[in-house]
């Protein structure tokens, strides 16, 4: 009896013991779910250049025994300034997604100057094709993301052909992948106006230092020299009140990508500045990413 008795208090406290599970909200099961979903390798050596170590920070799926989905994030700065550590939070929403996300950091205006921050890109990509199989990244769906610089980088990456020979210090027999799609955050797509046009900014111009070349160069890293026929779809996000990196590159981007057909969208934030979103204007923008995302196939 007594054993009997014992048995049905345990019952009891099994049943009356609260569902903890049941009280998190989604985004709080998420969060606490995300270390059992992710694993992390950090700091790895992308490239060795300019006595320079370029590293990155893959963010993968435990478990996955298919290859996966994956962003390749680049953070701002105007080339000058910022570092990986600091786009930490503006990568969440890819893991969240569920996809792999890799998290780049590049030669600076202080280690090299341009081209090197987007001969970087390239070559992160190039090291991702390398090591698709140990990380699982599927390296047909690759999308380019990043802010400011780092938009702009998200382009280079996905919009310069392997003719420019902007590849040529990547480590490696891999071929640099063709991104499936890039998502630009108010990126600059025309290098010559932040370096000696009417919208020049020092930390650009850093970039560029006493460069005896500055307007080939500027040329040659600017998206807009890129545009062309059969590049991948482009989703472009800016503000029409930015005073750092004008609204009018953005508009020049998309006229001249449907110009040529290239499927692409401008996103225009009403009243947006330079990044420094609201929550219900970033909620906005991520419902659009998904939306382009799910539109190209890759959702």
């Amino acid at each position: 009896m007594k054993r009997l008795f014992l048995a049905v208090l345990i019952l009891v406290a099994v049943i009356a013991a609260p569902d903890l599970s049941a009280q998190l909200s989604p985004s709080a099961t998420w969060a606490a779910h995300a270390d059992a979903t992710y694993q992390t390798a950090p700091n790895l050596t992308y490239l060795t250049a300019s006595n320079y170590e370029s590293k990155l920070d893959i963010y993968y799926r435990r478990g996955a025994t298919t290859p996966q989905p994956t962003v390749v994030y680049f953070h701002g700065g105007f080339w000058a300034a910022g570092n990986k550590e600091g786009a930490v939070t503006k990568i969440l929403p890819w893991m969240e997604l569920g996809w792999n996300v890799v998290n780049v950091e590049y030669r600076l205006a202080r280690v090299a100057p341009a081209p090197a921050a987007v001969e970087d890109g390239l070559c992160a990509l190039r090291y991702l094709a390398a090591q698709a199989k140990t990380y699982m990244i599927d390296v047909t769906r690759i999308v380019t993301t990043g802010e400011s610089a780092g938009g702009h980088l998200s382009l280079t990456s996905a919009m310069i052909p392997d003719t420019a020979g902007l590849d040529r210090q990547c480590a490696g027999p891999a071929a640099v992948p063709k991104p499936a799609a890039a998502i630009n955050w108010f990126g600059v797509t025309d290098v010559g106006d932040v370096i000696d046009g009417p919208n020049r900014a020092n930390a650009a111009m850093t970039w560029f230092g006493s460069l005896p070349n500055r307007d080939e160069v500027a040329k040659r890293v600017s998206p807009l020299t890129y545009v062309r026929p059969g590049l991948p779809p482009i989703l472009t996000i800016h503000g029409d009140a930015d005073r750092v990196v004008p609204y009018q590159h953005a508009v020049r981007l998309h006229d001249a990508l449907t110009k040529v057909s290239v499927p692409n969208q401008l996103l225009t934030i009403p009243g947006g500045g330079h990044g420094n979103f609201t929550p219900g204007q970033r909620t906005m923008i991520y419902v659009t990413i998904r939306e382009f995302l799910a539109k190209q196939k890759l959702l």
